[in-house]
Order: C-alpha cells, then structure tokens, then sequence
C-alpha cells in the first residue's frame, strides 16, 4: 500500500509505504491537546516506508517526560503528520493528513486510553475499547 499526504498549507508532502499495522483512536490527554479536543485517529506504519517527499518537518518533543514522544509538524500551518515514540520503531501517522482518508484508513480497529475520553467522544459499534493499551 502507499499512500501520499501532507499539512494544510501544502509546505510539507509525504509517502507512506507498507502495510498498517494498527488502525486506532486515542483518547489520551495528550492527544487531545494535538487535535483540539477529539480523540486522535492514527495508524502506525513502517518507518522505512516513510519519506517526506516536499518540505522538512519542525519536531517537538517535551524535555520534563520519561520516554517522551517526538511530534513532527509543519513550521508554516501547524499541521501535525506524526509522532515517534522511542519504545517502538513504527511511526504514528495521523489520518488527517492523508489525501484520502477514507481509502488509507478506513476506520479505527481499537480506542486507546479511553480512561482520558471525554462524554462527547465516540467509539463506533464493534471497535475494541481499552483503558490504556491492550495486552500483547
């Protein structure tokens, strides 16, 4: 699969090849600061398959956490692409900013860290919910 995005303003464009290994919504606090108060829906790609194809990313990652994520946005708009975690090597692509969500993510598989979500968020019939992350 390959699928193409970018930020708002057009100044960064990426491609993300590879099979999703995750489809989910996360309803963390964190993540809802990112996305201004939903839950943030993301899949979780191979970073080999990952290049920004136009532009160069700002990153952010907070110096006063543990294992604190790096967030990768766009310097102009704002736009926030992805997040890297330092436990895992696959990136967390926001769905967001692909050119069509509807084909690349089709919808979530899981909610994560419901224990943060708000009474207006929703989770759709049949998706898998779980206070922080599911057992592997």
């Amino acid at each position: 699969m390959e699928l193409t995005g970018g930020c708002y303003c057009g100044s960064l464009r990426y491609k993300a090849e590879g099979k999703p290994m995750l489809k989910a919504q996360c309803h963390c606090r964190e993540c809802q600061y990112i996305t201004g108060g939903a839950p943030n829906l993301f899949m979780l790609m191979p970073p080999e398959g990952f290049a920004y194809t136009k532009g160069q990313p700002k990153r952010f990652t907070r110096a006063d956490l543990d294992n604190a994520v790096t967030r990768e946005f766009c310097a102009e708009c704002g736009t926030h692409i992805l997040t890297r975690r330092q436990d895992m090597p696959q990136i967390v692509l926001k769905i967001g900013t692909l050119d069509d969500p509807a084909a690349g993510y089709g919808g979530p598989k899981i909610a994560i860290y419901t224990v943060d979500r708000q009474p207006f968020h929703l989770i759709a019939e049949g998706v898998l919910a779980f206070d922080r992350l599911p057992n592997k």
